[in-house]
């Protein structure tokens, strides 16, 4: 198994995409610890998860709150002997579908304070337990991408390329001590759309136009990639990113 033997932390681990990151990790070998501020569906995962024969612990955490993070790494580390891998895929609360000249500067700014935030206290906390072992991996998800035309994003982008750049820092300074930051970029995934949006097939279908394959990633695509970017397959990849955008974003 890829994960054997790792501890990994995943934010945001009850939403769709930690959902399926969170039990390819296990079914790769890993323990993981899944992180959230919805204790009953955490706990729903942890158990669909052991009783696919994986390991899952269960902690409610506030990625925004810095003692929180702080804390709750610490105890990873306790727990597990170290930590080996961090994955913030919390929610980031933007607002999409209003111009921005028609936006509240709340709106715009909070997905960037969110994002932010939350990706600097959590690879913080990662980090300050991965250097002195020497070595670690932190995933991030999203990546900037050119803006989609007739269709406003608010601050997701300005959020997007905000990480990104925090990717680049992180990876210069924690690089010697052999820590890696990979981001994982779509175009979209249809299956994270809600049942109940009233656009979801048009905007599915807006979404597989965009690509050159005629299709969108799927949650088991991005969990996989995950896997591997965390994996020592992917120990050469830091400061880079995993397109699996099925060539709606196009790599220069």
């Amino acid at each position: 198994m890829l994960l054997e033997h790792r501890n990994a932390v995943v934010y945001g681990a009850a939403g769709g995409i930690g959902t399926a990151v969170s039990k390819a990790f296990a079914a790769q070998g890993a323990r993981v610890f899944l992180a959230g501020r919805t204790g009953s569906k955490l706990t729903a995962l942890a158990d669909e998860i052991r009783a696919a024969g994986g390991s899952a612990e269960t902690a409610e955490v506030d990625a925004l709150d810095a003692r929180a993070v702080d804390a709750h790494a610490d105890e990873v580390a306790a727990a597990g002997g170290s930590l080996d891998i961090s994955f913030n895929l919390i929610s980031i609360q933007d607002v999409q579908g209003t111009p921005l000249a028609e936006m509240d500067v709340e709106d715009f700014l909070r997905p960037v304070e969110t994002a932010l935030r939350s990706q600097f206290l959590t690879v913080r906390a990662a980090a300050r337990h991965m250097m002195p072992r020497g070595g670690g991996v932190i995933l991030a998800f999203g990546g900037a991408g050119d803006p989609v035309r007739g269709y406003s994003l608010g601050g997701l982008q300005v959020a997007f390329e905000a990480v990104e750049s925090m990717r680049r820092q992180v990876s210069s300074e924690m690089g010697p001590h052999g820590v890696r930051f990979v981001t994982l970029r779509t175009g979209g995934i249809p299956e994270t759309i809600p049942a109940d949006f009233a656009g979801r097939d048009v905007l599915t279908t807006s979404l597989e136009e965009m690509t050159m394959l005629g299709r969108c990633a799927t949650l088991d695509d991005v969990a996989n990639a995950a896997v591997f970017a965390a994996s020592d397959l992917g120990r050469s990849m830091t400061a880079a990113t995993l397109n699996l955008s099925c060539g709606a974003l196009i790599d220069r």
